[in-house]
């Protein structure tokens, strides 16, 4: 259930109105990282949820990104206001000036529309919670960036805070992850190949004309390096045999074991 209060959950103040930063501002209204794809993202995630507590969390931020939406939609209504009758304003973006009347539109800034595509919805609760660690993550970079690209001290406070809520679900969805108690690595209910799993191909090697390098970390520190699988024409595993058995099958009896009579 849901309930419009009039009242923007931030009060948005422009005192110079931009055209080229307000079609900058529907990335973050229609784009891939902006607040209509966060909100359906996490509702649907919400939607999907058996565990009570964290679909409470799913669909309180979900519902909290839609009031970003609209903080994010008025700004740039106001910045884009004046191509409604300025035709040098009007040049900054002929789309949004003749399509949308120099008012938003569901598109990002390229005037590409906002599509389903951009969700991130697996069903499975630990890795859709990664995907929204990422997402925040994301948007905080974009607030960010529009902030040095913008020059109206209202706006920024406004986009200032918006970057802020970022962090605060960032963490909350940190925090739910942890709670999971689940290994990282402990992804669906089909365990990893032994072996393969514990490999690292080095298949960028050499040095680079800009200071490229062979690089050791943690993440092959621990593991088997293999050096240029294809160099060394390295294969990882033989082909599936020609009757189709593959390694999934070797503890089952075949055919021929269980005389299985064919006529």
């Amino acid at each position: 259930m849901y309930h419009h209060v009039k009242k923007l959950m931030y009060t948005v103040r422009v005192g110079s109105p931009d055209p080229r930063f307000g079609n900058m501002l529907l990335e973050q209204f229609g784009g891939a990282n902006g607040e209509l794809a966060a909100a359906m993202q996490y509702s649907i995630q919400g939607l999907n949820c058996d565990d009570m507590a964290i679909k409470d969390l799913l669909m309180d931020i979900g519902t909290e990104e839609l009031s970003h939406l609209e903080v994010v939609g008025t700004l740039a209504k106001l910045h884009l206001k004046p191509m409604k009758k300025d035709a040098e304003a009007a040049n900054q973006d002929p789309l949004i000036a003749i399509a949308g009347g120099g008012g938003v539109a569901l598109c990002n800034s390229m005037g590409n529309s906002w599509t389903a595509d951009y969700l991130k919805v697996t069903g499975e609760l630990d890795v859709d919670l990664r995907s929204n660690i990422a997402a925040e993550a994301r948007a905080k970079i974009v607030y960010e960036r529009l902030i040095g690209f913008c020059d109206d001290v209202g706006t920024k406070e406004a986009l200032q805070f918006l970057m802020t809520r970022e962090i605060t679900h960032l963490q909350a969805f940190m925090k739910a992850l942890e709670s999971l108690v689940k290994h990282p690595l402990s992804i669906g209910s089909i365990p990893p190949s032994p072996v393969i799993v514990d490999q690292f191909y080095n298949t960028s090697t050499g040095e680079g004309d800009h200071g490229e390098i062979d690089a050791t970390g943690p993440w092959n520190e621990e593991l088997e390096v293999i050096e240029s699988p294809a160099l060394q024409e390295f294969q990882v595993i033989k082909a599936t045999p020609k009757e189709g058995r593959t390694t999934l099958d070797a503890k089952k009896p075949s055919a021929k074991k269980r005389n299985v009579s064919r006529g």
